[in-house]
């Protein structure tokens, strides 16, 4: 009897052990970025004020993706500073874009 869970695991994860027959693996030509690797870079590189760096991560995913990386670390950042400040997230957000005295 064939051994059933051996075919269905090298299906699955055709990089171990061969693979499936006759499919070639797959091997990245280059590191796969995820949507915290292009907020990352996509906000250092805007206070740089360096547009080539902006476009290349802008091209590592969806626009949809890096909005919400972006959103997702100013949210960490604002909580960062509220923290090491003592302060509220509100009044470090609003310090940060100049409305605190509204």
């Amino acid at each position: 009897m064939t051994d059933m869970f051996g075919i269905l695991r090298r299906a699955v994860n055709p990089g171990r052990k061969g693979g499936r027959p006759g499919v070639p693996t797959r091997t990245p030509e280059r590191r796969q970025h995820n949507l915290f690797d292009a907020a990352a870079t996509f906000v250092a590189a805007s206070v740089e004020d360096d547009q080539d760096r902006m476009d290349e991560a802008s091209g590592w995913v969806s626009p949809e993706a890096l909005s919400f990386g972006v959103g997702e670390l100013a949210c960490r950042a604002v909580i960062a500073l509220a923290r090491e400040r003592d302060e509220s997230p509100e009044a470090v957000a609003r310090t940060l874009l100049g409305l605190a005295d509204e």
